[in-house]
């Protein structure tokens, strides 16, 4: 019983992976069909039945897969920032080994968060709230952010989520180029301190109400 099960974990997986691999060839998902995706897992398309009810419900998984990914970087970030003191450069150093080293996640994260699939669509949005959730937690812990009310740190912690969100598909390209003449390292590194240096003179949400 045991091996089965570990037989059907390694088929799961298996197509989750062969799905990826045709988004890091170029694919949008929409554009990935069932019986490619079977075929890439060595297995029949009715197969594929016994692990996803079907195309939409797989995305979710990777959708998951992703979560994972990205939530394991941002417990190094958060080590980096909240015991060793590190500061926005090393902490976005961190972040772009993670992307290059879960390339295949983030380039279906970067492209699909846009993509054709109403339900996809959906569960990144909801990754993106809850990863801004955790930053703002942690945002609140940190003495420098002392000044901040909740709110405010909320919408700091969105701020930056969305410029990473939105920024994925620059890092992912090497060929990228725009007129700032920075490379997408680069340019996050200033847009987040950029962020930070406004954050940090910022009064707060309650104190600019009217």
């Amino acid at each position: 019983m045991h091996a089965r099960s570990e037989q059907k974990r390694q088929t799961r997986q298996a197509l989750l992976e062969a799905t990826l691999q045709r988004v890091a060839d170029g694919k949008s998902f929409a554009s990935i069909s069932l019986r490619e995706v079977a075929k890439g897992a060595g297995i029949v398309p009715t197969g594929f039945y016994r692990h996803f009810a079907d195309m939409d419900n797989l995305g979710l998984a990777l959708v998951r897969e992703v979560g994972d990914a990205f939530r394991d970087t941002i417990r190094l970030v958060r080590h980096n920032e909240l015991e060793m003191g590190g500061l926005t450069d090393a902490s976005v150093r961190i972040f772009l080994d993670a992307v290059q080293h879960h390339r295949s996640h983030f380039l279906f994260l970067a492209r699909e968060q846009y993509g054709s699939s109403p339900r996809v669509r959906r569960g990144l949005r909801a990754l993106r709230s809850d990863i801004g959730s955790d930053l703002a937690a942690d945002l609140a812990r940190m003495p420098r952010w002392q000044h901040l009310d909740r709110p405010a740190l909320e919408l700091m912690a969105d701020l930056v989520v969305k410029t990473v969100f939105a920024t994925l598909p620059e890092l992912l390209d090497p060929e990228y180029a725009d007129a700032t003449g920075m490379s997408p390292a680069q340019k996050i590194r200033q847009q987040l301190r950029f962020i930070f240096v406004g954050a940090k003179h910022w009064p707060g949400l309650a104190r600019l109400a009217p």
